[in-house]
């Protein structure tokens, strides 16, 4: 048994540094191909560059309106990730507190709720919302960030429940008898416990915001307010075959996002696995 884990081990090393090149390969591709030429990049792919220089993101972040776009997604993911964390939170302690038939129903039919395609309801959503009530016209970064807060609110209800359920509620009497309402005792109380899952699920919705094109697509029609993924899917079509400025402004594209889930995956991994074991 010993000789086979001593076998078995460096296989398994092998095996993830096999995984780990595959998964950084095409990062790293982008990266070296990002400082070329166009006559560099199809001559020599796989080269590194004979000189570094800037110039080519100079030249897309004017040409792709880099900063308007990042603003738009900021704004966007920014609004979004604090207001469905602090409705989800608050959501979820009320259930859990208040209890009672209609709560646990209204629970489990959130919980229901995600199991339903965006695809399905999407073209009625936009049509309702946007063409009759001219919520569109009024502001189309805020009604994205309601859109978003309505299809993300139920997941985030959901890993909040749980962990609104592992808080003893003698801190919560302790507070109420030393004079603090029910809000103080919230924010107070039970928000900072909260914050593994909230990191955890601020991270996730991060991503997936920051990285959505279908619902963007769907409200975003000036270019004013493209965010980052819409924007680039314009940029592409019209720099197609202009590889020295779609690799630049794919990796602008993709760095942020990038930046943030390395900075923040202790996070998830931390809120995930104290929600597995509460």
């Amino acid at each position: 048994m010993i000789m086979n884990k001593k076998i078995a081990l460096p296989f398994i090393y092998v095996l993830l540094v096999i995984f780990f090149i595959l998964f950084v390969f095409p990062f790293v591709l982008i990266m070296i191909n990002s400082f070329k030429s166009n006559g560099e990049i199809l001559e020599s792919p796989f080269a590194l560059p004979t000189h570094l220089s800037l110039a080519n993101f100079a030249e897309v972040i004017e040409k792709m309106n880099f900063f308007s776009s990042f603003s738009n997604t900021v704004i966007v993911t920014v609004g979004s990730v604090i207001c469905i964390g602090l409705l989800a939170a608050m959501t979820a302690y009320y259930m859990v507190r208040r209890g009672g038939r209609f709560n646990n129903g209204l629970f489990a039919l959130m919980v229901a709720s995600m199991i339903i395609p965006f695809q399905s309801i999407m073209i009625p959503l936009i049509y309702i919302y946007g063409a009759k009530l001219h919520w569109i016209d009024v502001s189309p970064l805020g009604f994205l960030i309601v859109l978003y807060i309505g299809f993300g609110s139920a997941l985030s209800v959901f890993m909040y429940h749980g962990f609104v359920k592992s808080i003893p509620y003698e801190l919560e009497e302790a507070s109420l008898l030393d004079g603090c309402t029910r809000p103080q005792t919230f924010f107070k109380i039970v928000l900072p416990m909260l914050s593994p899952i909230s990191a955890t699920i601020g991270i996730l919705n991060v991503l997936w915001i920051w990285n959505d094109y279908l619902l963007p697509s769907l409200v975003l029609t000036d270019e004013r307010y493209f965010t980052m993924p819409i924007k680039m899917k314009a940029f592409n079509g019209t720099y197609m075959n202009n590889w020295e400025l779609l690799i630049p402004a794919l990796l602008l594209t993709i760095l942020p996002i990038l930046i943030a889930y390395l900075f923040g995956q202790r996070y998830i991994i931390r809120g995930v696995s104290q929600g597995a074991i509460k």
